[in-house]
């Protein structure tokens, strides 16, 4: 019942309806009023006798007697139907105000949120994302309306700041490698630096960091646009993480991270529909994230687990977690923005786009992913998919 007398139609109507009787009961009280005031100066002229006599006329509900149409039409003086028309006349000049200024207040009240929004609209155009509609006294969906709009302008304003620290982290990732590859070869060709075998490793590594960060870049794009190509199969998601972590086996070894590695007892338990290949750069983004910020805490966890939800649909939950620092300050309100850390904060062996390609790829094949704390203190990456 609130939920239908909160729809902007019924409102509207309610208030018109409302405006109407209130100006129909403006009217009879002005008619009354007059025909009182009338009857008062008419029945001051009458004689005394008369007066009684009409008196218990009116008591005895006579009123329209033939008796009192006589004392009427011999005592009355001047036209009967003026008093009418004089009363109609007086109420439509005390009700037409009221109904207009009644009106337009409905109106002003109805319409305000829908002003407020064009307004702000206004100034999101000329790039001014401060700026939200008021909320003050919008009910139903008129309210429904103001939060929904709120919400856009909250998603625009984000993506514009998101847009913007991509720029300039962008121009700051690619303008450091070309730099220190400007400067080397310049030394190489002046004689300042042997051309040897350990400087071209050291030229090597930075091209194949800009060669990283284009390919990071180009994923994220493609994603976003939705032409990102997926082959997806069912496939074991146990297997597939098990494999992976064999592969990083070295990597691991090198920074002295003890694997904790936990996986379902049924061979099909863990079986979801995903592309392998994307999988697995997944896992590697994931791991890689944990050796470059969490080797500190020599500790990797990685579980694979069935799960159901509120509805009982089943999932597979991959859980990796480390004993770092855990996430920055700056990282835990959005783990998975872009460039996340502002320039010059990250280490030089990422992109910064490592956690954003683990959110657009698992997005993409219908999945979940969250970030937590870890039971030892450090950074949890939750991914949940459907199980096949």
């Amino acid at each position: 019942m609130s939920r239908g007398l909160n729809r902007i139609w019924v409102r509207f109507g309610l208030w018109i309806a409302a405006t109407v009787l209130s100006t129909i009961a403006l009217l009879s009280v002005c008619a009354w009023a007059f025909s009182s005031v009338q009857y008062y100066q008419f029945y001051k002229t009458l004689p005394g006798p008369i007066q009684i006599e009409l008196d218990q006329l009116n008591a005895q509900d006579l009123e329209d007697s033939p008796r009192a149409m006589q004392i009427y039409g011999q005592y009355w003086r001047g036209d009967m139907l003026f008093g009418e028309q004089v009363s109609l006349l007086i109420g439509l000049l005390v009700c037409l105000p009221f109904g207009l200024t009644v009106g337009f207040w409905v109106s002003r009240y109805v319409t305000r949120p829908l002003a407020s929004i064009v307004e702000v609209a206004q100034r999101v155009e000329q790039g001014d994302f401060s700026a939200r509609a008021v909320t003050d006294g919008t009910h139903g969906e008129m309210g429904d309306v103001v939060h929904t709009f709120n919400k856009m302008i909250d998603s625009l304003e984000e993506l514009e700041s998101e847009r913007r620290a991509t720029a300039a982290s962008i121009s700051h990732e690619l303008r450091t490698p070309l730099a220190v590859l400007k400067a080397r070869l310049h030394a190489i060709c002046d004689g300042v630096i042997p051309a040897d075998q350990a400087e071209f490793r050291t030229l090597l590594g930075q091209a194949e960091h800009l060669g990283r960060l284009v390919d990071d870049l180009h994923t994220l794009s493609m994603t976003e646009a939705d032409q990102l190509s997926l082959e997806k199969h069912r496939l074991n998601l146990s297997e597939l993480v098990g494999d992976t972590l064999a592969q990083l086996q070295p990597q691991l070894q090198a920074a002295h991270m003890q694997v904790e590695l936990s996986l379902p007892a049924g061979d099909a338990e863990s079986d979801i529909r995903a592309d392998p290949d994307r999988m697995r750069q997944i896992v590697s983004n994931l791991v890689s994230n944990a050796l470059r910020h969490a080797s500190s805490g020599h500790w990797l966890g990685v579980e694979v687990k069935t799960l159901q939800d509120e509805r009982g649909e089943p999932w597979v939950q991959l859980e990796i977690s480390d004993a770092g620092p855990g996430l920055p300050q700056e990282l835990k309100t959005h783990p998975f923005q872009r460039f996340a850390l502002a320039p010059g904060k990250r280490r030089r062996e990422g992109s910064g786009l490592g956690l954003s390609i683990v959110r657009a790829l698992t997005e993409s094949q219908g999945g979940k992913v969250e970030a937590d704390v870890s039971t030892k203190g450090g950074a949890c990456f939750r991914l949940r998919f459907a199980r096949a």
